[in-house]
């Protein structure tokens, strides 16, 4: 018996790993307009359109029909399944795949407890438990004490999104963009925390870095990834040239994707992130 991964359309994957496991789609909706988020619309459509629109888009949940749909397939194949889904405190899409997989034996969800990249690194640890020949009840149980240890910090280079997504308040988002306030957010018990603020971008790329030092340094023997949210990678390609001392010990290379539409609704354009399992 095989064990097959499938994941939720807000984790952010290397193509290499996305490759390697089955994904079930959230809907996206700009006003009237709905899409399937990574089939009908791509992270380069949503920004151009995020960037145009004078509404916020919204998401709908990955429903258990649909994750019932995958599972159909992979229990006719005869094997297991790991389901792996954005935290249960930013989406009902946790509760989806619980029900879903409810009608099947050796099927085992994980609540990721982050989103994003975060939860991308937790994917990426299942294949690697994968392929070291562990089965799906022991990779569950080795996830569900990994994702203790996932750290995602974002710094922010707008603050327009937050005001609009009722992060902040009007007035603090006036007076931080007067002052160039960078905000530095990160997803803290499956929760959107904001974690302080800096005065321009190379302040808040050295409080990027003191807050990864914070947590007690990365453990490199695990997945890495870096983000960006928005149609241009510069602002990460300065941090990382930047912070390149935190990443040279460890990686022969940094890696690195874009921010999907979920956290990308909240941080927009201009956001840079990382995420890594602390030690």
């Amino acid at each position: 018996m095989k064990t097959q991964i499938i994941v939720d359309s807000t984790a952010d994957l290397m193509p290499e790993i996305k490759g390697r496991v089955r994904v079930v789609p959230l809907t996206l909706r700009f006003g009237e307009e709905e899409y399937i988020d990574g089939v009908t619309i791509d992270n380069k459509t949503f920004y151009e359109k995020l960037i145009e629109s004078d509404v916020l888009p919204t998401t709908s949940q990955g429903t258990p029909y649909a994750f019932s749909k995958e599972l159909e397939q992979v229990t006719a194949a005869g094997d297991s399944a790991v389901v792996i889904t954005i935290s249960s405190k930013l989406s009902g899409t946790y509760q989806s795949a619980t029900i879903a997989a409810a009608e099947y034996d050796n099927v085992y969800v994980v609540d990721s407890g982050s989103a994003a990249m975060g939860s991308g690194i937790l994917v990426e640890l299942a294949v690697e438990l994968m392929d070291e020949g562990l089965d799906a009840k022991s990779i569950a149980e080795r996830l569900e004490e990994e994702k203790k240890k996932i750290v995602i910090v974002a710094l922010v280079d707008t603050l327009e999104y937050l005001k609009r997504g009722g992060r902040i308040s009007k007035t603090v988002a006036f007076a931080g963009t007067v002052l160039n306030i960078k905000p530095v957010i990160s997803v803290i018990e499956g929760e959107i925390r904001m974690l302080g603020k800096a005065r321009g971008s190379k302040m808040g790329n050295n409080l990027l870095v003191q807050e990864i030092e914070k947590a007690g340094g990365v453990d490199f023997s695990k997945p890495v990834l870096l983000g960006y949210a928005g149609l241009s990678d510069a602002l990460l390609v300065k941090y990382i040239e930047d912070s390149r001392f935190l990443w040279e010990r460890g990686l022969p290379s940094v890696r690195y994707t874009t921010i999907g539409s979920v956290i990308g609704t909240h941080v927009g354009p201009g956001a840079i992130a990382v995420a890594f399992f602390k030690n």
